[in-house]
């Protein structure tokens, strides 16, 4: 996986005619990161992979972690971006309420998701199998 996300990132600065110092002062990481990362000595972390699309939309979050889609982002490409957190937790926060609407209480939980500000997460089964 890390060779084809290098070589996306490299077409994305080719791309935009940018230098790799550039490239790297305009989505806000060290020049030495944005070497470490093509060379190969790293791997791109998530805050890394955000701030690159965040900075530039036309960049498909799909593309450029999977391959699949295309770049730059066409409108309406069918690609699908999954709805912000935000929106997922709104529904969560009303799953209990739907779910005594529907008389499924009895159900347990299997997994227990935490996310942390730092973009990282912790999954936890509930049933050992």
């Amino acid at each position: 996986m890390n060779k084809g996300i290098v070589s996306r990132i490299e077409t994305i600065i080719e791309h935009l005619e940018l230098t790799v110092s550039a490239f790297a002062d305009e989505i806000g990481v060290q020049r030495s990161s944005i070497s470490h990362l093509l060379n190969g000595r790293n791997k791109p972390s998530l805050d890394f992979v955000m701030k690159l699309v965040e900075t530039y939309p036309q960049v498909d979050l799909y593309w450029l972690l999977k391959g699949e889609g295309s770049f730059p982002k066409e409108a309406g490409n069918g690609n699908q971006t999954p709805e912000p957190l935000e929106k997922e937790i709104e529904s969560q926060e009303r799953a209990p309420k739907l779910l005594k609407e529907e008389k499924h209480m009895e159900q347990e939980p299997y997994k227990i998701v935490l996310f942390y500000k730092d973009g990282t997460f912790r999954t936890f089964n509930t049933k050992k199998d």
